[in-house]
């Protein structure tokens, strides 16, 4: 019974007639070739080539061999190139956007996790900004989106939570707030607060730069933001505030930046988002997954 690389080497062989070239037809050293030659023929019993200083050919017996083995080796290959290409036909693909550091941790999680239940799928992975990441959605760039709630924005349908966290305040570091233990959402009268560039009020993510506090103070405008590391650098800068959440403190902990719980405000939840008009059989199994994979990272948090 010949092995898969004797079988390339005797057919290689036959067809170049030249051991050299055989060896970079295959990727060996000629000496390889010449041991797996003398190896078939030790198992066939007689000689298949004539070898000279000038010159390799085929025995009669090495012809025959040939005739009847090439056909044999070539439709395995034909066959093996149809499964593959078959398989890689079948194969979907799910587009998945997140947003910051914990989404993404959850995600890739998830997509691997998925992909090992379900082989005919494969999840592909972006991260997206703030500013785009909902035009990003409606233009099915991704089709399933992990971000911040509340979001009440026609045509949108929301799934479960698969993380939730404690608000804190991102202030400057040398801001008097900043040495606080925690802080109210009064407090935010005393600071201006980061918005989203283009956002209308009552549009997601407005609920991050309320107009006033509870008690009717008004809230100072702070810049308009596109991205989170934006965000930072403007913060850091001295210029403004920002509503965040607690995975800021293990993801992106910096010197010039203080993060203070906000005691008053409802913890901040993320779940996966996607429009309402998609309809694919990967969906609900993998919001499945990525629930278990958000427990999975609370766990790991710890308190």
């Amino acid at each position: 019974m010949l092995e898969r690389l004797e079988m390339e080497a005797f057919l290689g062989l036959a067809a170049e007639l030249h051991f050299g070239r055989t060896a970079e037809r295959l990727h060996l050293t000629t000496g390889r070739v010449s041991q797996l030659i003398k190896t078939i023929e030790r198992k066939v019993g007689a000689p298949l080539f004539e070898r000279t200083n000038r010159s390799v050919r085929l025995t009669p017996l090495g012809h025959r061999l040939c005739e009847e083995v090439r056909p044999a080796y070539e439709e395995i290959q034909a066959a093996f190139a149809r499964a593959v290409s078959s398989t890689r036909a079948t194969v979907d693909v799910l587009r998945v956007g997140f947003i910051g550091a914990a989404a993404g941790q959850i995600a890739h999680q998830a997509a691997d996790t998925f992909t090992e239940r379900e082989p005919g799928w494969r999840v592909r992975l972006r991260e997206v900004q703030l500013f785009d990441a909902l035009a990003r959605l409606r233009e099915s760039e991704v089709e399933l989106l992990i971000l911040q709630l509340p979001i009440t924005e026609p045509g949108i349908a929301v799934g479960p939570v698969i993380l939730s966290e404690p608000q804190m305040l991102a202030l400057p570091a040398n801001h008097p707030l900043a040495h606080r233990e925690s802080v109210t959402m009064e407090d935010l009268a005393d600071v201006a607060l980061l918005r989203l560039a283009g956002a209308e009020p009552g549009t997601w993510l407005s609920d991050r730069w309320p107009d006033r506090t509870p008690q009717g103070r008004p809230i100072p405008r702070g810049p308009a933001i596109e991205t989170f590391l934006e965000a930072l650098q403007v913060i850091a800068s001295g210029t403004g505030a920002g509503i965040v959440g607690e995975q800021v403190t293990r993801f992106y902990s910096r010197p010039d930046i203080a993060y203070v719980p906000i005691t008053d405000m409802t913890c901040m939840g993320w779940a996966p988002v996607w429009l309402s008009s998609y309809n694919s059989p990967a969906l609900r199994p993998f919001v499945a997954t990525l629930l278990q994979a958000g427990l999975l990272y609370a766990a790991a948090s710890g308190p």
